[in-house]
C-alpha cells in the first residue's frame, strides 16, 4: 500500500518528545510492509545527520523549512489576522502557524498525481493539509493525540487555564474547529476510550479507532535494583501547558507535605525546555531541573517513585507509560493513569499496576506507602513492567495502525 504521512513536527530522533515518539514508531512499523512518503517540516534544531537517518527509515522523504516566526506571525499584525481568521473561518493560530504554503502545493500536487492510496495526519494540526473531497478517492486519516476542545474545556473546569478569559471566548470556536476537521476524514484514530467518545461527539458517524502509545524497551530498559530511599521524580517536556501545571502542583503543593514527614524527599523534575516558572522552582528545598538528559531512563532508575499528577490534558500518556516500563513505580492521577488498567474492580489486588491519587492528601498517603513498603514498591514494579510488555509494545500498536488503514 502506498501510504503519504504528514507531520510538520520533525519525527526524529523519538526520544525528542510525545508526538515525535508516536509518530516515528508507526511509521517505522508500517514501511515493513507498506511504501512510505513522509512529508515533514525542519525546525531549527534538527541537525543533517538526523535528517539522513530519518530518510533512511522510509521510501522518500520530503523535507519543508518550517515556518519561522517572523514568516509566521508578521508580528502583531500577523496575530491579528489570524485570530480574525479564527473568528471567521474557524482554524485556530496554532495550525496556522505552521502551515507551509509550499509543503501545501507538493502535497496536493502528490494527492491528485494518484500517488498514494491512504494519507495519514499524524497530530491534528496537520489537518489542515487534508481537503475534504479527497476521502472520496483516498483513505484519509487524522491521528489525534488529544481534543484540543477536550482539553481547553477541561483546563477552564479545573481552575488550571493560563487565561481564563481567552479560553472562555474560544471554546465554542474550538468545538466548531474540531467538529469540521473531522468530519472531512475517513477514519480518526484516538490514543484512548475518553479522547475517543469526546471526538465522536464531533461527528456521531465518524469511524473513531482507539490505538495507545507503546515503548521501546531499547531506550527504557527494565531497573537492576529498587533504589529505596525517598526520591520522587516527574518526567516531561517542561514547556508544555499540563506538564507545567502538574509541576507546580506537586513541587508546591505536594512535596511541603511530604518533606514534613520525610525530611530529606528530593524531586527530579526531568525534561527538556524548562520554562521560568517550572526553572524556578530549583530554588526551593529538595528540587532539581535538569532539562534534557541523554537518558530518561537513568533518572527513572534512580528514583523510588515516579509521580504524575497531570490535571489537565487528554490521552494516553508516555510518561506514565515509560515509568512502568523501567519498573519505576507510579503514583498518578485519573489523567496521567487515562487509558490504563492498572486498579480497579478488574484488576486483582495481586496484579495491582500504580497508585492512583487525585487530591494532595491522597497523593502523600499514597508516596508515603510506597516509602515504607519495599514489597509494595516491587510489585508495581513488576506488575506494571509486565503490562508494559503484554499490552504496551509498538509493535503491538503498528498492527492496530495497519489494520484501520488496509481494511
Amino acid at each position: 500500500m502506498k501510504i503519504l504521512i504528514i507531520s510538520s513536527t520533525f519525527p526524529y530522533p523519538p526520544s525528542r518528545g510525545g508526538t515525535q515518539v508516536r509518530t516515528f514508531n508507526l511509521f517505522k512499523y508500517l514501511s515493513q510492509r507498506h511504501d512510505i512518503t513522509l512529508v515533514t517540516q525542519r525546525s531549527p534544531d534538527v541537525n543533517d545527520a538526523e535528517i539522513e537517518e530519518l530518510r533512511s527509515q522510509v521510501g522518500e522523504l520530503a523535507i519543508f523549512d518550517r515556518p519561522s516566526d517572523s514568516e509566521a506571525t508578521n508580528g502583531l499584525r500577523g496575530k491579528i489576522q489570524r485570530f480574525g481568521n479564527f473568528l471567521l473561518e474557524g482554524t485556530p493560530p496554532n495550525v496556522l502557524s505552521v502551515c507551509s504554503r509550499a509543503m501545501q502545493n507538493w502535497i496536493d500536487e502528490f494527492a491528485l498525481a494518484g500517488k498514494c492510496e491512504a494519507i495519514t495526519c499524524e497530530h491534528s494540526v496537520n489537518e489542515i493539509y487534508v481537503r475534504p473531497q479527497w476521502q472520496q478517492k483516498i483513505k484519509t486519516l487524522v491521528n489525534v493525540h488529544s481534543s484540543v476542545y477536550g482539553t481547553c474545556r477541561q483546563q477552564l473546569a479545573t481552575g488550571t487555564s493560563e487565561n481564563p478569559l481567552r479560553d472562555k471566548l474560544i471554546l465554542p470556536l474550538l468545538y466548531r474547529y474540531e467538529k469540521r476537521y473531522c468530519s472531512k476524514f475517513s477514519c480518526i484514530v484516538a490514543t484512548t476510550e475518553d479522547d475517543g467518545k469526546q471526538l465522536q461527539q464531533f461527528n456521531p458517524n465518524s469511524k473513531i479507532a482507539v490505538i495507545p502509545n507503546g515503548v521501546d524497551f531499547e531506550y527504557f530498559p527494565y531497573r537492576s535494583a529498587d533504589p529505596g530511599g525517598h526520591q520522587l521524580i516527574f518526567i516531561g517536556a517542561m514547556d508544555n501547558l499540563p506538564n507545567i501545571d502538574a509541576a507546580r502542583f506537586l513541587s508546591l503543593e505536594i512535596l511541603p507535605q511530604i518533606q514534613q514527614r520525610y525530611p530529606y524527599t528530593t524531586l527530579a523534575l526531568v525534561g527538556s525546555k524548562p520554562v521560568p516558572q517550572v526553572e524556578e522552582l530549583a530554588t526551593r528545598p529538595g528540587i532539581t531541573v535538569t532539562g534534557r538528559v541523554p537518558s530518561m531512563a537513568e533518572y527513572l532508575h534512580r528514583a523510588t517513585v515516579c509521580v504524575i499528577p497531570m490535571r489537565t490534558g487528554f490521552g494516553i500518556k508516555n510518561k506514565t507509560l515509560e515509568a512502568m516500563a523501567t519498573g519505576t513505580p507510579v503514583v498518578a492521577s485519573d489523567r496521567g493513569l487515562e487509558g490504563l488498567p492498572v486498579d480497579g474492580s478488574d484488576v486483582p489486588l495481586t496484579e495491582l499496576r500504580a497508585l492512583r491519587a487525585n487530591r494532595v492528601e491522597e497523593y502523600v498517603e499514597a508516596i508515603s506507602r510506597l516509602f515504607e513498603d519495599e514489597d509494595l514498591r516491587q510489585k508495581l514494579s513488576r506488575n506494571g513492567r509486565s503490562l508494559i510488555e503484554t499490552q504496551y509494545t509498538w509493535s503491538a500498536q503498528g498492527q492496530r495502525y495497519e489494520q484501520v488503514l488496509v481494511e
